[in-house]
């Protein structure tokens, strides 16, 4: 029986090697020669050992290494396809890290607003931490990455940082102290919605009602929009929370003033959250450095909403927050949300686009609605419940259709090429065949 053995090192094994061995026994009575075929993942030159003890221990080498090289190939492949997964899905992962984020940072800012915090000084301190934060690593990290900056490119970004950081988070977190976490959660998703309506108008979303793709969009986010509606104007019977809640949040229990001013101020956040994520999609092509452009908004973002907050309130005691609670909300949503989660949403948004982007805000609200069950020892109500089963599911058809999407939009790119390289190769036909035609002499009749 032949052996086999590993032959290594120098290139791929195209085809399999044979080495003469010396022939021994009966084979070697009749004169014949057993060949060793030698069956690896790299060749070798043959092997002509002097003895047939010194072959099987070069061989017994050869065949280690070879079992080495085939255990190093497969993890390499495995690394490459886990690579390769972990790339496709990253950007869900990162958007539902940012939602985890915004879910503790509902939490903590109601508590703080509760004991005392200005909303408004709560803004501005905020990115100006994360201005302080990000500026030094983002120059060094993306200095070769940055564009130079022109008076267009930042009056776009003064613009986004007033959409995306200054006006949009005054409103909305005033709406959270005139309202509730809940609330404030649920009006959220609206913006998936509304940004899907703002991309079709401007033909930065393609929708084909006729294909299923098209219809999982629309329908999807229709079905969004109705579990939201559901979970906040439907509570229908309360479920009550079996033990006693480990968290207590400080005035959780006060009837909010102001619901209808609340109300309005989430809306009119949500459309100009609307318009920022729309933004991202064209800005972030200027201004490819994600970093940079993060850093940017928190500062121009937390020097607008210092502005706002000195027209706005007079009291110098607003600006005192001490070093509790308040202190300690405004550490961790300045480092993960407008840090982390800035930085995330506009690398998603380069990756998947807005609408992706924004159709990830349903996690929060239930979140929200499992901690405040859990934790906070609220009554969690049949209505949350059926809303937030009806989110998912119209968040899971949009993505649906937007990853069937990028399929087609890929096939398609596919034939187009196709199709533009067999155009070539018929016009170079064409084009040999005509100077063909010419360089044959012309053919005279005699009459």
């Amino acid at each position: 029986m032949p052996l086999p053995v590993a032959c290594c090192c120098s290139g791929r094994v195209e085809s399999t090697a044979v080495i003469p061995m010396h022939a021994s026994g009966a084979a070697a009575a009749s004169g014949l020669q057993e060949p060793l075929v030698a069956h690896g993942l790299y060749k070798h030159r043959p092997l002509v050992p002097s003895s047939d003890a010194a072959f099987l221990l070069e061989a017994k080498k050869l065949l280690t290494h070879s079992v080495l090289f085939a255990t190093a190939e497969r993890a390499y492949i495995f690394e490459i396809m886990g690579g390769s997964m972990w790339m496709r899905y990253a950007p869900h992962n990162m958007m539902i890290l940012v939602q985890l984020s915004y879910t503790l940072m509902y939490f903590v800012t109601e508590d703080a607003f509760n004991r005392g915090l200005n909303p408004y000084v709560y803004v501005t301190y905020r990115h100006l931490l994360v201005a302080l934060l990000l500026c030094p690593f983002a120059y060094f990290h993306e200095k070769k990455l940055r564009p130079k900056m022109t008076l267009m490119l930042f009056l776009e970004i003064f613009v986004l940082s007033l959409l995306g950081v200054s006006l949009t988070l005054n409103m909305y977190f005033a709406s959270l102290k005139y309202t509730s976490p809940t609330f404030v959660t649920a009006m959220a998703n609206t913006v998936a919605s509304i940004t899907f309506a703002i991309a079709i108008v401007l033909r930065m979303e393609i929708v084909d009602v006729k294909s299923p793709r098209g219809l999982a969009k629309v329908a999807g986010t229709a079905v969004s929009f109705a579990g939201v509606t559901t979970m906040t104007f439907y509570k229908g019977a309360a479920i009550a929370s079996p033990w006693k809640a480990p968290i207590h949040i400080h005035g959780s229990n006060a009837v909010h003033g102001s619901w209808v001013k609340g109300s309005l101020l989430a809306v009119a956040s949500c459309v100009c959250w609307s318009i920022w994520y729309i933004m991202q999609a064209g800005s972030v092509e200027r201004y490819p450095a994600e970093l940079s452009l993060t850093a940017w908004m928190a500062t121009v973002g937390g020097i607008q909403s210092a502005a706002f907050t000195v027209l706005l309130q007079h009291r110098k005691e607003d600006w005192l927050v001490g070093f509790g609670l308040n202190f300690w909300c405004i550490i961790y949503s300045g480092i993960a949300c407008s840090g982390f989660a800035v930085f995330a949403q506009l690398w998603c948004t380069e990756k998947k686009g807005p609408v992706f982007v924004t159709m990830f805000n349903p996690v929060s609200t239930i979140m929200v609605a499992i901690l405040a069950y859990f934790i906070c020892g609220e009554n969690l109500y049949v209505g949350s419940i059926i809303g937030g089963g009806v989110v998912i599911l119209g968040m899971y058809m949009l993505l649906w259709g937007k990853d069937k999407d990028q399929e087609y939009n890929a096939s398609s790119s596919k034939e187009l090429q196709g199709s533009d390289l067999d155009w070539e190769k018929q016009a170079k036909m064409a084009d040999v065949s005509s100077v063909q035609n010419d360089s044959q002499p012309e053919t005279k009749t005699m009459t």
